[in-house]
């Protein structure tokens, strides 16, 4: 544990030292990148290294000690820092977890309408204000990239954008099949319906990240038929990009310019070309998806809305709150850090197994 804490102490004044020589604008984007992210690490360890220290030498100190007041307070000194040590101890294990290649990232967040019909769309409605409210409570920017509307309040599909180095660490959890049990404002008979959402959280990824030729991909504009004040239907500045290697489409339509709906559908086409790639590598991956709080697959069935009792359940983790209002009102924080929690626990155990 000391060489380890060492060498983070090490690392962090060379970033600091590098970043006061550096002058180019990526670089300081990189290294600033990485200093925040060891800076409580940084801490921590610099914390434990010095207790460790002032437990060492007040030891060296007792073993010649004759007066029996300071024999006591350095025995007393000694006892309270070997208990912060164990505190510290357990934090550094799981601040020293390796960490996931995308935190840190701002995401892509597409939540579609599954089995349901308009109650699956009104759903996916519902979600979007969820997440905004949420992501407004924690100073994270929504931009969104494209939608479908349905023509009563809901959509098809909503595709839009969290900007925060943050976002990806505290929506990661959200990917899968969301339920919703309810009494649909469509329905006379006052039955209870379900339906089904899957909400996708596909990290942004850089333009380096992946190579995506012109040559590889087919561009089409037509008018748009959503927001856009007024320029709808009257230009084609919507845009729908096609990558014929991989078939996957993107398009975007809330621009009323046709260059800022490109680099909007461009940036949805490398998230979701890098996540097919990590898909792919994560099925040959099966101890590590083992290892985590479900697998991200969309088809999995992550959590149950069920309006009439005021519940919301977590499958994954077992968690249930009976403040369902709340939750729709973007109060995910209880929700949100027992995932987290549980995903810790669970890489501890394994990092120890």
């Amino acid at each position: 544990m000391i060489d380890r804490l060492k060498k983070i102490q090490e690392k962090y004044l060379r970033i600091e030292d590098e970043l006061a020589k550096a002058t180019a604008s990526d670089t300081l984007k990189n290294l600033s990148k990485e200093r925040s992210r060891l800076t409580p690490v940084y801490t921590k360890a610099d914390e434990y290294l010095r207790i460790t220290k002032d437990c060492q030498d007040a030891k060296s100190l007792l073993e010649s000690e004759n007066d029996p007041d300071m024999h006591s307070m350095l025995k007393s000194e000694i006892e309270e820092g070997e208990k912060k040590l164990e505190e510290l101890a357990k934090e550094l294990e799981i601040m020293l977890l390796p960490p996931d290649p995308n935190s840190g990232k701002s995401i892509l967040v597409e939540i579609r309408a599954g089995t349901g019909g308009e109650e699956s769309g009104l759903f996916c409605a519902d979600l979007f204000r969820m997440y905004n409210k949420y992501a407004d409570k924690k100073g994270l920017r929504t931009e969104i990239i494209d939608m479908s509307p349905t023509g009563i309040g809901g959509y098809k599909e909503i595709v839009f954008s969290l900007d925060d180095d943050r976002a990806y660490d505290l929506f990661k959890f959200e990917s899968g099949t969301h339920r919703v049990q309810r009494i649909p404002e469509t329905e006379s008979g006052g039955r209870i319906h379900t339906s089904a959402v899957t909400v996708a959280i596909l990290p942004e990824a850089e333009e380096k990240e992946v190579e995506i030729r012109d040559s590889d991909l087919r561009i089409d504009v037509y008018r748009s038929s959503g927001a856009g004040g007024q320029h709808v239907n009257t230009t084609d500045s919507a845009v729908r990009i096609t990558h014929i290697p991989t078939g996957i489409v993107v398009a975007s339509q809330e621009e009323r310019s046709q260059i800022k709906n490109r680099d909007k559908a461009m940036r949805v086409l490398r998230a979701r070309i890098v996540d097919q790639m990590a898909e792919t590598a994560k099925q040959s991956a099966d101890a590590l998806k083992k290892a985590q709080v479900g697998s991200g697959d969309r088809s999995e069935r992550i959590r149950t809305y069920n309006f009439p009792q005021g519940r919301c359940t977590d499958h994954r983790i077992g968690f249930t709150s009976h403040n369902l209002p709340a939750i729709m009102e973007g109060d995910l924080d209880e929700l949100i850090d027992a995932l987290i929690q549980e995903d810790r626990s669970k890489r501890l155990a394994e990092a120890k197994a």
